[in-house]
């Protein structure tokens, strides 16, 4: 789970939300304490509770006084709206930029996707993590 380049607390707020988009951690269920996060990652409770405090401020996860935290409902579709605009900037907009330096059309591009998507299809064993080049 650690990746050095990204500091602790926003790793932590990733795996929760991973959790929560996943479902693994639905709307309106108890989320992990700031020490049971600590604990299970072995890292500091100042940390962990940085990575929550991110996802209360976010409006992902809600404190309640004496229970605990808490993924507040509307939680998953926030954090889906959230990583679909992230996926399209970070991945649509250059794809759709070389495409028009390459001189593809809309339809171009759309059969290039199809055509890659009948091809993992067709090999689930296919490593589908793209290689760059």
């Amino acid at each position: 789970m650690i990746d050095e380049a990204k500091p602790l607390f926003a790793q932590i707020a990733e795996q929760v939300e991973d959790s929560i988009i996943n479902g693994t951690l639905p709307e309106m269920s108890r989320a992990p304490s700031t020490n049971e996060l600590s604990s299970f990652y072995s890292i500091n409770p100042a940390t962990a509770a940085k990575g929550v405090n991110q996802l209360v401020a976010k409006g992902v996860l809600e404190k309640r006084r004496g229970i605990g935290m808490f993924v507040k409902e509307g939680a998953r579709t926030l954090l889906i709206n959230e990583y679909r605009t992230a996926f399209s900037e970070n991945f649509i907009a250059p794809l759709l930029s070389e495409a028009s330096r390459l001189g593809l059309d809309h339809d171009d591009v759309i059969t290039l996707i199809a055509e890659r998507s009948a091809e993992l299809s067709a090999s689930p064993t296919m490593d589908t993590t793209a290689t760059k080049g």
